[in-house]
Formats: C-alpha cells, sequence, structure tokens
C-alpha cells in the first residue's frame, strides 16, 4: 500500500478520536456546553481531515484518466441507478435483519445525527458531503482497492463491507450497512470513478436527512411500523 495510503487512514483514525482530547479543551476555553464544544469540535475535525485527505490524494487526482472509465454522460445515469441499487440493497438487508434475526428498526446513529443536526443544522454538512467523500475514499478507494487487486470482487467488497459496517459502531445492523457498502464497491469497479459511489453516498444521505428533518418522529414511528407490516405481508408473514 502506498504510503500516502497510510497517512489518509491515520488520519482519518485521528479525526475519529481527536474529540477524546480537544472536546474537554474547547469546552473549558470557550463559553459554550460540552454538547456545543463536542459539536463544534467534530465539524471542525471534519473539514480539517478532510483538507488533509484531499491533500494526501493529490498524487491519485493528477493521474491520467483510465481510458475505458465511465463518461460524464454514464456516470450521471449510473449515479442515479446506484441510488436505486442502494436502496433495493438496503431494503432486502432491513428485511433479512427484521424478519430472520428479530433486529429491531431503527438507526440509533442516524438518530444521534439526527439530534444534533436540529441542534446545530450546520452539522448537516458532515453526513451530507464531508463523510461520504472521505468514507469513499477510505473504504473503497483505498481498502477495496488494495484488497481487489490482491484478490477477488467478492472477497474485497466483502471485507472492506464489513469494515464499513462495523466502523458504524452499529453491529446490530452491520448487514445494511455492509449491503450498501456491497453497492459502493460495484459501482467504483463499473464505472472506474470514486465520483459515482461518492454521489450515490451523498444522494442517500442528503435523502435522509430531508425526509427526516421534515417529519415529525411520531410519523417516523408511523412510518415505520407500516413498512414493517408491509414487508410480513410480502414474505407471507
Amino acid at each position: 500500500m502506498a504510503r500516502r495510503y497510510w497517512y489518509v487512514i491515520s488520519t482519518y483514525i485521528i479525526m475519529q478520536f481527536s474529540g477524546l482530547l480537544f472536546v474537554p479543551v474547547l469546552y473549558f476555553m470557550l463559553p459554550v456546553s460540552q454538547e456545543q464544544a463536542a459539536i463544534y469540535w467534530t465539524i471542525f475535525s471534519f473539514i480539517a481531515g478532510l483538507i488533509a485527505v484531499l491533500i494526501f490524494m493529490r498524487p491519485d487526482m493528477r493521474q491520467a484518466p483510465v481510458r475505458d472509465n465511465t463518461s460524464a454522460g454514464h456516470l450521471v445515469l449510473w449515479s442515479i441507478a446506484g441510488v436505486i441499487m442502494a436502496y433495493v440493497a438496503q431494503a432486502l438487508a432491513v428485511t433479512i435483519e427484521v424478519q430472520l434475526f428479530g433486529i429491531k428498526q431503527g438507526s440509533q446513529n442516524t438518530q444521534v445525527i439526527m439530534d444534533i443536526t436540529r441542534a446545530a443544522p450546520i452539522f448537516m454538512i458532515i453526513p451530507a458531503i464531508i463523510a461520504p467523500i472521505l468514507e469513499e475514499i477510505i473504504f473503497r478507494k483505498i481498502i477495496f482497492g488494495e484488497l481487489y487487486v490482491r484478490t477477488n470482487f467478492f472477497i474485497a467488497a466483502t471485507l472492506s463491507a464489513l469494515i464499513f459496517g462495523i466502523i458504524h459502531g452499529e453491529p446490530e445492523h452491520i448487514l445494511i450497512y455492509a449491503s450498501m457498502g456491497f453497492v459502493f464497491a460495484f459501482l467504483y469497479v463499473k464505472t472506474k470513478r470514486i465520483m459515482v459511489p461518492i454521489i450515490v453516498h451523498m444522494t442517500l444521505n442528503s435523502i435522509s436527512l430531508i425526509v427526516q428533518l421534515s417529519l415529525d418522529p411520531e410519523d417516523l414511528e408511523r412510518m415505520q411500523r407500516q413498512m414493517e407490516q408491509m414487508q410480513m405481508i410480502l414474505i407471507g408473514g
């Protein structure tokens, strides 16, 4: 693995854990609550981390484009198709989790993000823009890409998707995260452009943010119950 890729991964890890040190410092130095200090530092660290990662990845961005990679027009079409594929994969994963393993729907990780976004709307730039760029560069461009040249698509996609799921801190929903990671890896291989899974990832997160911000928690809970009933009907439960 190229040295710059290790720099990127190290930057991501430092960014994730930097709050343990700097949030208390920010809370001590500024007239803000501990929650506000955590939000402000998270926004700063993600922006700083993205800048650092893009600097490290400059050699990749300067490389001549692959001759048979996807054209601009096909990029748009594959991005649209990718969103559809991701939703289908997610729906299948949710059905398997609920019906076979009895796992309750709903993501604590998503709920935390939504609570923070409602308290500080500027925070939405992280799940909508910054996080998808960082995650696709690290999990698809670097981790999947390095595994893909050494193994095959299935092994590389499975391992990178599992890591992608574990890093989100919800092991009970690892099937959902892994299914999404599989779709993103397929889009990367098919188009040879990391921009495609980035666009799809951004779109999915943005739609989720918009929908959840526009609905009351009671409406979301009612829709979730209706989806569970629909799944039971469709599979004959």
